[in-house]
């Protein structure tokens, strides 16, 4: 991020644009042609896919599971649309059958879902999905910001219409950019709302009035129907290009093809299942239905009698290691511990799991000596024996 600035049209900007949607098509596992960065932390992309394809007076149905399933509600009001919420317990997901249920109930043009929540730490289901949605003519959008690199996701395969994540997590940039993608449907529905803004706009070009028969999208920043024709052939001078935020964004891309994506969610399963043996290890309690959790956080309940909060200014003021809480019904009852992006590695594992139980020691909660560290490392081996036993047998003669 720190190489050299060019210009937003100059030949190696376009081209560096043109690669690293070809890139984050293989993240997303796509082949939809309208995938790119919106400039913007990961709610960026969250308001420009929705504002995009939502339409006052618009049914959508939003699936809250978590905090962030409260955002997509949010943003979905904000944007004009009658909005209908179903919603589970925190820590538990929804069966296809009570999405089926709500859609047949609310006849939405939208579902808005988040995949993985980190205020719960599960992920929600999406493989069956997409095809009620198709039975039904209904949009199929998901944010991904929270588990797309670790945990599986396929955008194409589970019929998602728009995907938007965030570089933060799994990716391991910063914050700032926000990659998308959308399908030839939605795209349809997005350029139905095309109108080109006044100085920029060519003879022939789209000019919708907010009294016609399709209203024009009420962002102009996150109109993606000029967006697609920036990123495009076109080369719409809509906004200056965060250039500093591509070459991150296009980097975390190429690491992770370079990784493949399937290494990387198994990367995340093994040190984020080695993690959360080591929290039982030390005593702590998992929160969340376990069938469900992600592989890159997990929560655990704070033990009876400890400051939580205390626990955490501990860890990062005398170990430089930062664990988070959560917010809503979970605020000040559970710690959440990621395993993410660099960070999801056998050493900061093990160190992590080292300092907590120092650190809760000192707090007074009662932790076996070497419980949480042990643990993690029985996981490693017995992980390894696993892949040793599965692993394909070779004659001599197919080895030389």
């Amino acid at each position: 991020m720190s190489a050299q600035l060019v210009g937003q049209y100059d030949p190696a900007m376009t081209a560096y644009m043109t690669e690293t949607m070809g890139l984050y098509r293989d993240v997303f596992k796509t082949q939809n042609e309208q995938t790119l960065l919106i400039d913007g932390t990961s709610r960026a992309g969250i308001e420009a896919a929705l504002v995009s394809m939502i339409e006052p007076g618009d049914r959508v149905l939003v699936a809250v599971f978590g905090r962030f399933g409260h955002l997509l509600r949010e943003i979905a009001e904000r944007c004009g649309a009658e909005v209908h919420v179903r919603e589970v317990e925190w820590g538990t997901v929804f069966t296809p059958e009570q999405i089926e249920q709500a859609i047949i109930e609310t006849k939405p043009k939208l579902l808005a879902i988040v995949h993985g929540d980190t205020s719960t730490t599960v992920a929600q289901p999406l493989d069956e999905l997409g095809a009620i949605c198709r039975e039904h003519g209904v949009l199929f959008y998901t944010d991904v910001t929270a588990s797309l690199a670790g945990n599986t996701f396929q955008t194409d395969a589970w019929g998602l219409d728009a995907v938007t994540a965030g570089l933060q997590k799994c990716l391991g940039g910063p914050s700032g950019s926000a990659p998308a993608t959308f399908s030839a449907k939605a795209v349809e529905l997005i350029n139905s709302r095309k109108s080109i803004e006044a100085g920029i706009r060519s003879e022939g070009d789209p000019v919708l009035s907010p009294f016609g028969s399709a209203t024009p999208i009420r962002s102009n920043y996150f109109d993606l129907s000029m967006i697609f024709d920036y990123w495009g052939a076109k080369r719409l001078n809509h906004h200056t290009e965060a250039t500093s935020m591509l070459y991150g964004a296009r980097e975390c891309a190429r690491l992770l093809v370079d990784e493949g994506i399937d290494a990387a969610v198994e990367r995340h399963r093994m040190h984020g299942g080695a993690m959360r043996e080591g929290l039982r290890g030390l005593g702590l309690r998992i929160f969340g239905d376990e069938r469900y959790l992600m592989n890159n956080v997990t929560a655990v309940y704070i033990p009876e009698g400890v400051a939580g909060d205390a626990v955490r200014g501990e860890l990062l003021d005398d170990f430089g290691i930062e664990i988070g809480t959560s917010f809503g019904p979970l605020h000040g009852k559970v710690w959440r511990i990621g395993t993410m992006g660099y960070n999801a590695r056998k050493d900061t594992v093990l160190t992590t799991l080292s300092a907590l139980e120092q650190v809760l020691r000192r707090a007074g909660a009662p932790v076996a000596a070497g419980g949480g560290v042990g643990a993690a490392y029985d996981f490693y081996t017995d992980a390894h024996a696993d892949s040793a036993a599965t692993a394909p047998e070779f004659t001599e003669a197919e080895a030389v």
